[in-house]
């Protein structure tokens, strides 16, 4: 019998992950990877690529597309630092689920959204939409009936969570109030660096946001850069997945923190997913709750996590201040942010 090629392979074979996109040459990394690799994986990004890894470049147009009737994976979309890869592990724990975390081709496909307008983008608006879905059914393979995908996404890509969802699937957007941000994101120096580097792309997404802002990103001091981070994933949240869509779960980490088993229930039933209450709190008592779940080698718990939210808090208090009255006069000069969470539900 003559053994099938990737391509051939790729529509039933969840461990064929499409890793990364060359748009340049238009072709798809495929990594070969098993199960425990997908629940092991903190990021699907370019740490995978361990020489264990086997992978192949294919052009992107031999790879199948599985049809607008594919099952598609839901999502776990979020503002960064909230806990986002916590409840990923939790929830792969309690169900049957394959967690996919930040695969690297969706930021791929945020980059194109970011230029498809413009003449220089290398993709036609239909192509965009095209291979979207497309990328959406390859998320949604499995490794067995009844398992299922859960893509827990980087921040930025919420600013296509529409398009990401528009042909179904549910959704858990992970948030917390501005001061927890805040704080949380000044209690780290690597936290805080990554917020800062990324404030350019933040301040032009909020921008196009709201065409008429009347700052620069170089009129805001550092603290007010994180709120305005805050206030850019937000805002974007607030367009792609609106709430009021029952499709979309809108979820305080700070709250799940405080009744971690209530709210794992909860968000196992908006996933459609059987459940039982043994089954939480085990996962609850394993060492998932012990450890930073970005990297598990490192303890980390909720009452260290409040301890150095506290300190950044009592460090930065006059610089918080007015990084959060920044944030309250935005929402008074813009109507559609009033109605944001800035201090919790």
């Amino acid at each position: 019998m003559t053994a099938l090629s990737l391509p051939e392979r790729f529509a039933t074979d969840a461990g064929l992950l499409p890793h990364m996109a060359d748009l340049a040459n238009d072709r798809i990394l495929i990594a070969q990877l098993g199960e425990g690799d997908y629940r092991s994986a903190s990021f699907l990004d370019q740490r995978l690529l361990t020489d264990r890894i086997g992978r192949e470049w294919v052009p992107w147009t031999t790879l199948p597309d599985l049809g607008s009737a594919a099952p598609h994976p839901h999502f776990i979309f979020h503002i960064g630092h909230v806990g986002s890869t916590l409840v990923s592990r939790l929830i792969a724990e309690i169900a049957d689920v394959l967690p996919l975390r930040e695969p690297m081709l969706l930021r791929t496909l945020a980059q194109v959204a970011e230029r498809i307008e413009r003449p220089e983008s290398l993709w036609s608006p239909a192509l965009y939409r095209e291979r979207l879905r497309q990328v959406g059914g390859w998320l949604g393979r499995s490794f067995r009936p009844g398992q299922q995908p859960i893509v827990k996404a980087s921040s930025v890509i919420t600013a296509i969570a529409d398009d990401l969802t528009a042909n179904g699937g549910r959704v858990l957007f992970l948030h917390v109030p501005l001061p927890r941000y805040i704080e949380t994101i000044l209690a780290g120096d690597a936290s805080t660096k990554e917020t800062l580097a990324q404030a350019p792309a933040r301040m032009a997404r909020l921008a196009a946001l709201f065409p008429d802002l009347p700052f620069a990103l170089w009129q805001l001091p550092p603290v007010t850069r994180i709120a305005m981070s805050w206030l850019c994933e937000m805002a974007s949240a607030q367009r792609t997945l609106p709430p009021t869509n029952p499709r979309y779960e809108w979820a305080d980490f700070e709250t799940l923190l405080g009744d971690p088993a209530s709210a794992l229930a909860v968000q196992a039933g908006h996933f459609g997913l059987s459940v039982d209450a043994r089954r939480i709190d085990m996962a609850l008592a394993g060492p998932i709750m012990r450890q930073y779940s970005k990297a598990p080698e490192h303890g980390y718990s909720p009452d260290l996590r409040r301890q150095l939210q506290a300190e950044a808090a009592a460090r930065h208090a006059p610089a918080i201040s007015d990084a959060i009255d920044w944030v309250e006069a935005m929402a008074v000069r813009y109507n559609s942010l009033a109605d944001l969470p800035i201090h919790g539900c």
